[in-house]
């Protein structure tokens, strides 16, 4: 084949090859394959504790109402707060950090990064990180993506920005309107295991209004199960074999 005609063949394709590697990523979203082949993505840590965290936040109306009650179960968790949320409330931020919970970054606004260049991800991710480290004087760790989807620009901007992506093993399908606190209960617990991650939602910016009573009313009992279950619960920060 000539030079001339192996360019007419690959020219055309080219654009379904770029987006092809872009989205790339997003088969880490189907929670089954991502927990066997990236258990460190999905958050896969001891096999005696269970990492419990919560997005969407912060929320005046409702994350103080999540603080209360774990403080009243001695249970520390991982936020991942949006950066436009945390502009909002700034003192709510230093106060889930003088709690002694875990501060960690979803994003500056909740929209999905497959539709965003490599440019404006990188800028969404650095914006939430240096507002929240500025709020708390401790730059975060680790980021979660909107909807849980990564793409090849976000983990490039996560690896210069030192940030380490972390899904979830287990969710509670909390952002439903037909949510309450025994099906949140019950979706999680149905998936929990060992050494998981727990994704719930202290806000309801982008999820049902109101559907973080919900979720508020789930987290006592999912708490007694994994007790029951011999299971420690705590923050990201707790939980890897290695530390993320």
């Amino acid at each position: 084949m000539t030079a001339t005609r192996l360019l007419r063949t690959v020219l055309p394709a080219l654009p379904l090859l770029a987006a092809a590697a872009y989205a790339a990523p997003v088969l880490s979203t189907y929670g089954p394959l991502r927990n066997r082949a990236m258990p460190r993505l999905s958050g896969c840590g001891r096999p005696d504790h269970v990492a419990l965290t919560f997005d969407d936040g912060p929320d005046p109306l409702s994350t103080p109402l999540f603080l209360r009650l774990l403080d009243e179960r001695r249970v520390r968790a991982t936020f991942f707060l949006l950066g436009n949320q945390a502009v909002r409330a700034p003192g709510l931020v230093r106060e889930i950090a003088a709690a002694g919970h875990e501060i960690a970054v979803h994003g500056w606004l909740h929209r999905p990064l497959l539709l965003r260049g490599p440019r404006a991800t990188h800028d969404d991710l650095a914006r939430a990180r240096d507002t929240v480290g500025d709020l708390t004087g401790r730059a975060p760790r680790l980021f979660r993506p909107p909807y849980g989807v990564m793409s090849t620009a976000a983990h490039l901007a996560a690896r210069r920005l030192d940030l380490t992506p972390v899904l979830w093993t287990a969710w509670g399908e909390d952002w439903r309107a037909r949510a309450t606190p025994e099906s949140v209960h019950r979706t999680v617990t149905s998936d929990l295991r060992g050494g998981g991650t727990i994704l719930l939602h202290d806000s309801d910016c982008t999820s049902a209004p109101g559907s973080w009573r919900a979720t508020l009313g789930a987290v006592p009992r999912i708490l007694d199960t994994c007790a029951m279950r011999g299971l420690s619960v705590g923050p990201l920060r707790e939980h890897a074999v290695d530390p993320l």
